[in-house]
């Protein structure tokens, strides 16, 4: 089983410390408004969610794991709730590669695979290499082509 880059602990955090400076924002803006609030249980609680943050990434980096097998693409994922996905390729509806500014900047990509069927209907490889992701993506195409062509329907 393949895991994922471990920079995307990095894009994990930073996004758990840009909601808490959401969240301080909004203790900042009630105190100001409506009242007073100890700015320093404000910083304490960023500091210890920037901490959970970065904790749970590192704990979601080790356990996320993907698996082309022969007949469908599996996936291990979750900190608390450990989830198993297992998407036969003949679902494969089409597969994507994308790569936002924060990803640009962190050197990494997430392939993103579009299945049929309404519940869960994509599922997102993050913290993959460009070149990584791109080999994924053309694979992935590859084996749900083969898959339809076999399918007995």
């Amino acid at each position: 089983m393949e895991s994922l880059h471990p920079r995307v602990r990095l894009l994990w955090t930073g996004r758990t410390a840009l909601s808490g400076l959401v969240l301080v924002a909004l203790a900042v803006a009630a105190d100001r408004l409506f009242v007073p609030v100890p700015m320093e249980f404000v910083v304490a609680g960023w500091v210890v969610l920037a901490a959970l943050g970065a904790v749970h990434a590192v704990l979601a980096q080790r356990i996320w794991r993907f698996e082309l097998q022969d007949d469908a693409l599996f996936l291990v994922r979750g900190v608390v709730t450990r989830t198993d996905t297992s998407v036969p390729y003949v679902r494969v509806q089409h597969v994507d590669t994308t790569r936002g500014p924060v990803e640009r900047t962190a050197g990494l990509a997430s392939v993103v695979v579009y299945t049929a069927g309404s519940r869960g209907a994509d599922i997102t490889i993050p913290g993959l290499r460009p070149e990584r992701a791109t080999e994924l993506r053309e694979r992935l195409r590859d084996l749900a082509g083969e898959s339809e062509a076999t399918d007995a329907v």
